[in-house]
């Protein structure tokens, strides 16, 4: 058998077993194709089952090496490796070869990505005027109401499309969140938000106590793609940053609560995190807003 007889053997496995994406299997592909023909010059020709079978972890470590000489980044050289040891594996499976070219070898390091934020600024600007391109007013105080929600509570897009209008506390509640891992928590609802919620439940087509709060022009619960696209659309429409988003309005939440002094322990609540790690990302967020301001304003900053 090849190497190219391999890699289809399990590019096929994966299509038919695993019912893999599209997405997933040309991704597959590439790294395995790449994977080969480094191999081709590394050993003078193209593979067969028996190199396969003989490779040691340096050829890996090269195959990595090389793509890092090429520019490759970190999270590309990380893929790559598991689909080697995804590859490796199906061979040990299928035809008795030891994995042992992966055992043992560690991925790049992935530094977790910084949450990029509005500023203060932006976040209040697009909760008061988001909607006011809507074809319906009842559309415009929907996404009003929507996008305040995530930005004065921090909520996941997923968390607030499954409120219910039975949710919606009276001024001054708290709303009661189920989050990731089916895990409650409590959020303070500003009257900011209360104020948006009041003004939408009051347009409200359809507004029986277990239906869902948020709403599609059709009247089924409200789509996340219809949510994101109205905030694109603001976006484009407003010269806002590229990472404006549902999600980015989350950040936005967590980074202007530590700007205003706010504990870890507090925001990693609120935010419904289950490692207090996850929160403490944040902390480089205000860090470099700090470091930003010092070098707008101090006179010696350049």
């Amino acid at each position: 058998m090849t190497g190219e007889e391999a890699r289809e053997a399990f590019l096929s496995w994966l299509t038919r077993e695993r019912r893999a994406s599209g997405h997933t299997i040309e991704a597959y592909r590439r790294d395995l194709d790449q994977f080969l023909a480094f191999l081709s010059r590394h050993l003078g020709a193209l593979p067969d089952l028996k190199a396969l079978s003989e490779l040691r972890p340096a050829d890996i470590r090269g195959f990595l090496a090389h793509r890092t000489s090429e520019g490759m980044s970190a999270a590309t050289r990380a893929r790559q490796l598991a689909t080697l040891r995804g590859f490796m594996r199906f061979l040990a499976r299928r035809h008795g070869l030891k994995p042992t070219a992966t055992a043992g070898l560690r991925g790049p390091r992935l530094r977790p990505p910084v949450p990029k934020a509005l500023t203060a600024s932006q976040a209040r600007t697009l909760t008061r005027e988001i909607g006011d391109e809507a074809r319906l007013p009842w559309l415009g105080a929907r996404d009003r109401a929507f996008f305040t929600l995530l930005y004065g509570c921090g909520l996941r897009i997923a968390e607030a499309l499954s409120l219910n209008v039975s949710d919606v506390p009276k001024p001054g509640g708290v709303l009661r969140i189920t989050g990731k891992g089916n895990k409650t928590r409590l959020v303070p609802v500003l009257p900011a938000v209360h104020k948006a919620l009041g003004e939408w439940l009051a347009q409200h087509p359809d507004r029986y106590p277990a239906g869902p709060l948020f709403i599609g022009a059709r009247g089924d619960r409200l789509n996340p793609s219809v949510a994101k696209k109205v905030i694109h659309d603001y976006r484009v429409l407003n010269g806002l940053p590229e990472h404006t988003s549902a999600h980015a309005l989350r950040h936005s939440f967590a980074t202007h609560l530590l700007g205003g002094g706010a504990d870890l322990r507090v925001i990693q609540e609120l935010l419904g995190h289950a490692s207090l790690s996850t929160t403490q990302r944040y902390t480089s967020v205000d860090a470099q807003s700090l470091l930003d301001t010092w070098r707008k304003a101090h006179p010696r900053a350049d």
